[in-house]
Parts: structure tokens; sequence; C-alpha cells
């Protein structure tokens, strides 16, 4: 009876209930750096032990948890929890949300029924209303000393699906903890069904028939490994395999090979600067470099597609500094071992990519970005850019053929606002291509986003790598809630077509409704209107398409 109510109290809110229970509200205090230790998390499903850890919050939302050691730092507000007992809502991320009792609530239920006498921290959407804790003396500045590893992930890039954010919990039958190696199993996989509602004779003389396109397939099938290797500063590590098996359709009885879609290391050089050797997305665009499930729409837009490759082999050195405000990465890359050539003949590839908050309100809810991105190559195998309708189930639309080059540099520019539930966001791209046959050519493009969170949840902002989060979950459909809804649009346009070249010019406006139910399980729908302009005519057509995600948790 006691767990059932603890359960109940939990996942309706837990600070927010229990403050109206009589914690008398002191002066909000805001939080910039804020680390309690030694505090007990139950859990709340009786099947383990309680876990002894540390919180930290930073900028008034919660940063992570971690049963690892954290020494206090300078400008650090740090806080003995004497093992009290944490409730609330911990999301990773967001405005921090949580109470610490100072007994155990299993024990003696009356506990949650005074907790004028018995709640001795409290935080509600990023502020202090409570705190009677012990603070912790501020350290000696100690500037030769070498600095702790953090136990939460810190590459640039996190692995090509969700990582759970309690990856590190060894009680998840897909985590393990090694004295050498830790890691977790993950997965995911993205089942989509498209139909092509109206084309005309246009679109197909310049296309085709779309219907044939019409079905459904299994658009992603990922598995992998991420997780650490324990040196005394830990390595972060992910290999992830793919297939495209299910391309054709579900009635399909052909099977590719499977695909390394990733293998990558992520070297910790210090706490801001990291080295990451392996295949991987190359540092430039942030639609690019978000995760499938991080999207508003179903697909990246046609330009992105087009003009920059989805992953590469080679190495990359990224930081932060402006005090998290600002990001930097910049990588070379040459696939000739991915694709079985030699090295002389594969491309060499640069790419590079700077981030900055240009403005950020006081309480981080609002804030405005601003990201330039540069990628050179050599053009050694030529250089094709194309690109279909933004559908997994598309033939190609707009196309330069293969043109022999002697290089091709391609410039990005990224703007995003966030407002609360709102975000908006825009790229533009433009990449002049040396051929000795046409000259130079410039192709470009551009997409706009917009997106609103119905549910009133706020994308978080990854200081790290510049770019934006999932939609978050305040309440799930397991814990009784409706989930996250968003609604998304976007207009998308990319012109390859310059002096000789007819590569045709195509716009595409798109509406998405998406609905995650839980973190891991989620389904949108996606309409979308083209309008191509090639071969001297104007086709118009439209589509629908619905998508089904399934992450492994």
């Amino acid at each position: 009876m006691k767990r059932c109510l603890l359960r109940q109290i939990a996942s309706i809110g837990m600070v927010g209930a229990l403050m109206a229970s009589g914690v008398a509200a002191v002066e909000a205090e805001d939080v910039e750096f804020l680390l309690i230790r030694n505090v007990r998390l139950i859990d709340r499903s009786g099947q383990s032990e309680d876990r002894v850890v540390n919180i930290l919050v930073e900028e008034s939302k919660l940063e992570f948890i971690t049963e690892d050691e954290i020494e206090p730092e300078e400008g650090m507000s740090t806080y003995d929890g004497r093992y009290g007992v944490v409730m609330g809502v911990l999301s990773i991320g967001q405005p921090a949300n949580f109470l610490i009792l100072d007994q155990d609530p299993r024990e003696d239920i009356e506990i949650l029924l005074d907790t004028k006498t018995h709640v001795v921290f409290a935080i509600r959407d990023g502020e202090i209303i409570r705190n009677t804790l012990s603070r912790v003396a501020e350290p000696e500045p100690e500037p030769e000393r070498e600095e702790k590893p953090k136990s939460r992930w810190i590459a640039y890039e996190p692995p090509p699906m969700a990582l759970p954010l309690d990856y590190q919990d060894t009680s998840k039958w897909n985590r393990w903890e090694g004295r050498h190696v830790s890691g977790i199993f993950v997965g995911a996989m993205a089942l989509d069904r498209q139909r092509w509602l109206s084309h005309d004779d246009d679109s197909e003389q310049q296309v085709g028939d779309l219907n044939t396109y019409d079905g459904g397939d299994i658009r992603a099938f990922r598995l992998g490994i991420a997780g650490t290797l324990n040196f005394e500063t830990p390595w972060f590590y992910q290999v992830v395999i793919a297939t495209h098996a299910f391309d054709k359709g579900y009635d399909s009885q052909t099977t590719d090979d499977f695909t390394w879609l990733d293998y990558r290391l992520d070297i910790p050089l210090s706490s801001k600067i990291g080295l990451s050797v392996g295949k991987q997305k190359e540092p430039i665009s942030m639609e690019r470099l978000l995760l499938g499930t991080q999207l508003a729409l179903t697909e990246r837009s046609a330009v992105l597609d087009a003009m920059f490759r989805v992953r590469n082999v080679g190495l990359a050195l990224n930081g932060r500094g402006s005090g998290g405000r600002m990001t930097w990465a910049v990588g070379v890359y040459n696939d000739w071992f991915d694709e079985s050539q030699s090295f002389d003949e594969s491309s060499t590839d640069l790419a590079g990519r700077v981030t900055g908050l240009v403005w950020v309100s006081e309480n981080d809810s609002h804030l405005l970005h601003l990201g330039l991105g540069a990628r050179y190559t050599d053009a050694k195998e030529g250089i094709r850019y194309r690109a279909g309708a933004e559908f997994g189930r598309s033939p190609v639309f707009v196309d330069t053929g293969d043109l022999e080059a002697d290089n091709a540099l391609t410039y990005d520019l990224e703007l995003s606002w966030r407002g609360g539930p709102y975000w908006i966001s825009g790229e533009f791209v433009r990449s002049r291509v040396s051929t000795p046959q046409h000259g130079d050519l410039v192709f470009g493009g551009y997409q706009v986003t917009g997106s609103w969170i119905l549910t009133g949840e706020m994308r978080a902002y990854n200081r790290r790598n510049g770019t934006f989060g999932p939609v978050p979950i305040s309440r799930s459909v397991k814990h009784g809630g409706k989930g996250a809804w968003e609604l998304a649009a976007r207009y998308s346009s990319i012109d390859l077509t310059d002096g000789s070249i007819d590569g045709g010019e195509m716009d595409i406006f798109s509406l998405g409704l998406n609905w995650w139910l839980t973190p891991t399980f989620g389904t949108n729908f996606n309409y979308r209107h083209i309008v191509l302009d090639r071969y001297g005519i104007r086709g118009r057509s439209n589509g629908i398409m619905y998508r089904l995600i399934l992450v492994l948790e």
C-alpha cells in the first residue's frame, strides 16, 4: 500500500504535491552551479536496493545524476544531502523539480504528511524554495591538479539512436559493468507507411509514376553497443550496425548485407576538448547532426541530404568555450578504409562548425542560436548532388549527375530561436563546385522549420555540440499521462541548376504531427506538397506518410 502511494505521488509531480501539503516556501534562489552529494534514490519497483548518488544542477537544469564521487569545484555550491531520500521528476536537461526528505517514507508514511518538518531541500522549476542542508566548504583552487572525469556522455555526437538517460544504471537488463569495459546494448526501428496522393502529368513526365512507390517498409533497423573504456579518464566508444534489407517493402524477399553505420572512439583530452576517431557524422549542419528521433519532421530537408554526406571515416577535434555558450569542431576524413579502395583514389574532406548562443534569457527558456559551417573536398571521386522529395519511398527528383571536379567548397549558416515550447530553426547552404568542363558551378538551398509542442514541454539545448534535443515527455502514457504532442511545419528549397547543368529546382512544404507516448515509443504523420521545375516544365505532387518508432530501452 505504501509503495503504491509512493509511486502515485512520484508520478503526479512530487514537488508540487508535497509543497501544497505544507512546505514553507522561502525567497526563491536561482541555481547556477549546484552539487548535492550523498542522497538516496528509491527503487520504486522494489526489485533492487536504493542507490546513493550525487546530483548536479547547472543553470537551473538537472545536468546529471551519478554514483561516482564528485569533488566540489571552484564556484560550485555544494551541499551534503546526509543520505536523505530524493523524490520528484528527475528529467535530465529539464528544469530541476525534486525534494529531499530526511527520513524514508516507506518506513513511516506520516512523513509525507508532515513535509514542513521532514523536507530538508526543495527545488521547483529550477529555483530553490527550501534548503536546510549543510554547505560543503569550497575547495582551494588547484590549477595543477588533473580534473576528475565526469561520468556523462561527453561525445560531440551521441550514438545514431536514442541513448537512455540512465545508461549507467547497472540494474538494466541490457547494461553491464566491467573492470575495463562497460556498456549498454541499444537499438531502434522505424516502420513507415507511405502514399502518394496525387501528381500531375508534368510531374509524371519528370520522375515517372509515383504510385509505384506507395507502400510500407522498415525505414531503419539499428543495433549497437555504446559505453566506456574505463581508464582513469574514461574513453567513450560506440559500434552500430544497420540494414536496409526491407527497403523495397514488407513483401520483399531481398536481404541486403548489414552496414557498419558507426564505429567511433571518443577520447576526452580535457574537460572541454575531445577527439573523435572512426566512422562518424561530419561536424556541419545542425539538422544533419540531429538523430532521426530529434527531428521535427520525419526526414531531413532535401538540400542537406543532397549536399552533405551521411557519415565519413576520419578524426575530429571538438570543444566548447565562453562558459558553455560556444562550441567548435573540425575534422579531416577519407573513406578509403570503409569503401575498400586506395587512399589516393578516395576524396579527402575537411569539415568544421562553430556555434554560439547569441542571447539567452535569465531563466534559460528563450535563446537564440547561431551556427556557421564549412566543408571542402578535393573531389577525387567526383561530385554528384541529388535528392528525393523528403520521403523514404521516393525517386530522385533533383540531380546534377556525375560531375568531374577539381574541388568543392560548401558553406552552411544556421539560425535557431527557442521560446519555451516553440522552436524556429533554419539553414542556408551554398556550394561552389570547380569543374574542368563547366567552370565554376553554384548550387544551394535552404530550409525553415517551425515547431510547437502542444503539451507544453521544451526541447533542451545541448551546449556540448550546439544542437537541440528530442521532445521531452512530462508524463508518459505509462504513468497515466498523454505523452508529448508536437505540431511542425517546414518549407525547403533546393536549386541544382546552374550553367549547362539542369539538375532541377524543388520547393517542398511539409506539415507534421508527432506523438511521443513514451521516450522509447512514438509515432508521427507527415504531409508534403512538392513543386519541381526541371526539363522546362513545372510538376506538382503531394503525399503523406506515417511512421512508428521503437527504441530499445
